[in-house]
């Protein structure tokens, strides 16, 4: 059996099933995921007072209106805000946990700003305890690689896509990841990569290897198809 095999026959929830009335990345979100079922893929900052939260971003302005950077902030302001004006609050990883306990999959996304190690640390010692399946993933090779080394057994993958549209990733940085150059640095146990990227001659090399195929993030039934051709499983929002 693939040491991913439980991420590979049911569509993943994108930072849960949310909508324009429950915020991506919140407690409903999971709840829903939870209740139809589906592997939920989520992303994880670490913060100023030390709690890994689970939030997208770096910045706080699309979801909370706040134009500051998750990374500097306490656990204590960010209880005073509210997702995409709903009741919601950015949850911890702890609480989330708690929540899935083992019922579905997930699919952790270590956001990086800075070197890898604490993040990483931090996140690995909140899941030690964990009896759930999970797997990490990470666009920076160096988290990975750190990974390999700190947590042997557990599932890591490789994001990536050809960030056509990422303006904060310089060209050398694009080369380096689109065409999964860094591979032998980080090498991971699966690839995610951006389904909209994708035929990606580097990505075939590697899944006719052998190597499981993520594609992420589709959002219809005709895209769901398309990325099927090119993955074994898709990461997706808005068709679940």
């Amino acid at each position: 059996m693939n040491r991913i095999d439980f991420l590979l026959h049911t569509p993943i929830a994108h930072r849960g099933l949310h909508s324009s009335k429950v915020p991506e990345n919140s407690m409903p979100a999971f709840k829903a995921a939870i209740n139809g079922r589906f592997p939920i893929e989520l992303d994880v900052h670490l913060i100023k007072s030390g709690e890994v939260v689970v939030f997208h971003d770096d910045n706080l302005k699309r979801l909370c209106g706040i134009d500051k950077e998750i990374r500097d902030c306490t656990k204590a302001e960010l209880d005073e805000l509210f997702l995409n004006k709903t009741r919601e609050r950015i949850p911890l990883l702890t609480d989330v946990l708690k929540l899935v306990n083992g019922k579905v999959p997930l699919l952790i996304e270590l956001k990086y700003d800075r070197p890898a190690g604490k993040l990483e640390d931090a996140t690995l010692k909140i899941l030690k305890a964990y009896k759930g399946r999970y797997a990490l993933q990470s666009f920076n090779p160096l988290s990975i690689r750190y990974l390999k080394k700190a947590a042997p057994r557990t599932p890591r993958g490789q994001l990536s896509s050809d960030f056509k549209k990422d303006k904060n990733v310089s060209r050398f940085a694009k080369g380096l990841l689109r065409d999964l150059r860094l591979f032998s640095i980080s090498k991971p146990d699966f690839i995610s990569y951006a389904f909209d990227s994708l035929p990606n001659k580097h990505v075939e090399k590697y899944r006719q290897q052998g190597m499981p195929i993520l594609g992420w993030t589709v959002r219809s039934v005709k895209d769901s198809q398309e990325a099927l051709k090119y993955c074994d499983n898709i990461i997706c929002e808005d068709i679940l």
